[in-house]
Order: structure tokens, then sequence, then C-alpha cells
């Protein structure tokens, strides 16, 4: 039976690393825990009067490199496992990219989508109430993730400079511009990815231009991306949400795909393109395949069958290890999620600098800087994969596992 458990698949994955970089066991086993979790029941009053109980969670994997960093997500279906699976990831994430931070996730078991923004509003500020003594600039900073946005940021400040009695910006990213948010960081997830796929193509020769790009998940990131590669000449030939998918291999119009799922709420449905599953997308014959939906969408089961010459993760955890394993030996180049994705967090990381000097940069600097570091990371990454020989998970893994190892012995943790 495949794993599909998010914490599990993270501990396999930074054991195969363990080995092959001849890990002390007394790293190894320091680095397949969080250090600390905190965990929380927030009691909030409903719009009825009634008064309801959610459970929340707050991991601090290691901050051997830098304060921890990581997003807080409302999904009904959060666990503790996700939640300590995406903090290891997020260690990872800050360290493939060279940025100076650990790893930190955050969650709360709600559905936002049957709350109102009053219940979303005390929920967010009971959050900080629970957790704010083991949250700031130099210990643990927030950030949106599924299901939260910059205004839920800008609540969670407020609560916590409340609660402190002094102004405090940097104690959380991804916050709206007018309360110290960074330019660039709307889509930087999307453009962060767009430069590794850049890279990904020249090593690959892919022309961009002639090339045709299937995204699963049109959210934020998905709809970012597809606007972007757009820009550099490619096709988009597919997109999907939770409710389906559409194709059409001439190429769809991607801002009027996003104008019609506004208006019903899914891409479903949308004229001139044929409705597909979210599965049948994954197989579809297009040359970049982007993942930017949910954990283990390309498992063993279905890893045979896809077609693309290039996956971009998007997305957190998508790919298994035993797909990682048939789509390696197929020859299909994948992007790992901790680094195709890593935009965010380093224009996260660059909102906390600029929080930090009072001083904020135009979106063209912030797009210059990022593009700098993705590019570098994919490189190094890239130059381990083909020195070790090994799939681009398991060598971005090398460098990140290294990186924190190090920080460790040198603070004489192990």
């Amino acid at each position: 039976m495949e794993e599909m458990n998010p914490f599990k698949i993270a501990q396999m994955q930074l054991d195969e690393a363990a080995k092959i970089l001849k890990l002390e066991p007394k790293v190894h086993k320091l680095l397949r825990e969080p250090m600390r979790m905190h965990e929380a029941t927030l009691r909030i009053k409903l719009d009825n009067g009634t008064t309801k109980e959610f459970k929340a969670f707050r991991s601090q994997y290691n901050d051997a490199r830098g304060p921890c960093k990581g997003g807080i997500r409302y999904h009904p279906a959060e666990t503790i496992d996700t939640v300590k699976a995406l903090s290891a990831w997020m260690t990872w994430k800050t360290a493939v990219v060279g940025i100076p931070l650990g790893g930190g996730k955050g969650g709360v078991i709600c559905n936002p989508k049957e709350m109102s923004a009053g219940e979303i509003e005390r929920l967010s500020r009971a959050y900080i109430q629970a957790f704010y003594k083991v949250l700031g600039p130099d210990k643990d900073v927030p950030a949106p993730d599924v299901y939260t946005t910059p205004q839920i940021m800008g609540w969670m400040l407020d609560e916590y400079e409340k609660l402190v009695g002094h102004k405090e910006p940097g104690m959380i990213t991804g916050k709206p511009l007018e309360l110290g948010g960074s330019q660039g960081r709307g889509d930087a997830t999307a453009m962060g990815a767009v430069y590794t796929i850049r890279e990904a193509a020249k090593h690959l020769g892919i022309n961009l231009h002639k090339s045709t790009v299937a995204i699963q998940g049109y959210g934020n990131a998905g709809h970012f991306a597809a606007n972007l590669l757009h820009e550099m000449g490619a096709k988009i030939v597919a997109v999907s949400d939770s409710q389906g998918g559409i194709y059409n291999q001439n190429g769809l119009d991607h801002n009027a795909v996003m104008e019609h799922k506004e208006k019903t709420g899914s891409v479903k449905g949308f004229a001139g393109a044929k409705n597909i599953t979210n599965e049948e997308l994954l197989e579809l014959p297009a040359d970049i395949l982007c993942p930017a939906a949910l954990e283990n969408q390309i498992t063993g089961k279905n890893a045979e069958k896809i077609k693309a010459k290039l996956v971009a993760e998007l997305a957190n955890g998508p790919t298994t290890p035993d797909a990682d394993k048939i789509l390696y030996k197929k020859g299909v180049f994948l992007i790992p999620d901790f680094l195709c994705n890593a935009g965010g967090v380093t224009v996260s990381y660059f909102e906390g600098v600029q929080n930090a000097y009072n001083y904020y940069w135009t979106a063209s600097e912030v797009y210059e800087k990022l593009d700098k570091i993705m590019t570098r990371a994919f490189q190094e990454v890239l130059s381990m994969s083909l020195k070790q020989k090994v799939n681009m998970r398991v060598a971005a893994y090398l460098v990140a596992v290294k990186r924190v190892a190090d920080a460790m012995k040198l603070r004489g943790w192990a």
C-alpha cells in the first residue's frame, strides 16, 4: 500500500537524503521531528450567538538557520500530520533558496467557506491570542496559505500589536501593502515557479514559445502562472479547480476563463472547451504540467500515464515517492515543490527585510532580486542532481538538508 500520510512522506524523503549525505545519526534524528509543536482550542462566538470550538496548531520545525517561517491554513481536512509535514518542507524550502530562515507552519481545522467575515476575523484574532508568545520577527513569522488572505494577516497583525503593545509589522508577511506588505507578493509563488520553469526549459531544450501547458488548480498561483507563461509565449491548453477542469488543445484565453470562474464558481462549463476531470488533466499530452492544487495528485497509480516532459510542482507535496521514481525512470524532469514554489517565501523574506528597514522596494526591484535567488537555487540543485545522478527532488533535499545540518553543527546542537 502506497504511503499517503504527508508527514511520513516528508520523513521518507529526509531519510533518503540523510543516507546519501551520511548524516550523523544524532543530526538525522533531530531533523525527523519538529523542534516544537503548539496546539490550542479556539473558542469563537458565531453570528447566531452560539460558541464553537476549533482545533489550532503551530509547528516550529527547525530554527537553526533563522526564525521559523510558514503559512497558516484554514481547512476542514487540516491535520497535525499535514502541519508537521508542511513545516518540514518549509525548513527545506528556505534552506534550498539560501535565505536565513527556518521552517514553521500553522493550521486551523475549520471550513472558512461556511463562515462569515466576522467569524473569520474572530477566529484569526483568537489564533494570535493562543500563539502570540511564540511568534515574532525573531521567533516565528506566519503568512497566508490555503484559504487565508492578506486581510486575515492584517487582523492577525493588529491583534498581535495590541497584545505586545508596540508596532511590529515584521511579525507576519503577506500583509496588505497599506500595512507594510511587499510589492510583488501577490504573484510571487507563480513568478518564482516561472523562473525555474524557464531554467528547466533551457536545460531540456524546450522552446517555451511553442510549448503547451496544463495547470491543475486555478487559484492564486495557478492563475498567475498561466498569465506569466502565456506572456512567455506558451499555450495554456487545460486548467482545473476543485470542481473539475477544461481542455482545448488550441489554447484557452486564461483571462476569460478567470472571469467565467468568478461568475460561476468554477472553470467548468467554459464555452469552447471540453469538460475534463482533475485526473484526466494530469494525463494530457502537454509539454509542461503544473500541479498547483493539493497533495498526492500524481501517485504510483497514474505516474506511468503522465505525458508531460516537465512537471513543475506549484503545490506542496503533489507527487508521492512512488510516483517520483516512476517519473524519473520515464525521463520526466520534475522541479520539486520546495524549490519550484519557493518564490512566495522568498518575497515574504523580502517583506520582513523591508519592514525592518522601514524602506520599501518597487515591484521591479522585488522581481529582479527574486529572479537572482530562484535562478541560483535551481542551478545549484540541477548541478547536485547531475553530480550525484539523482532526481531533482533528492538533489534539492541534499542541498537543503546539508545547509540545515551544517547550521545545527555550528551551533553545537549535535
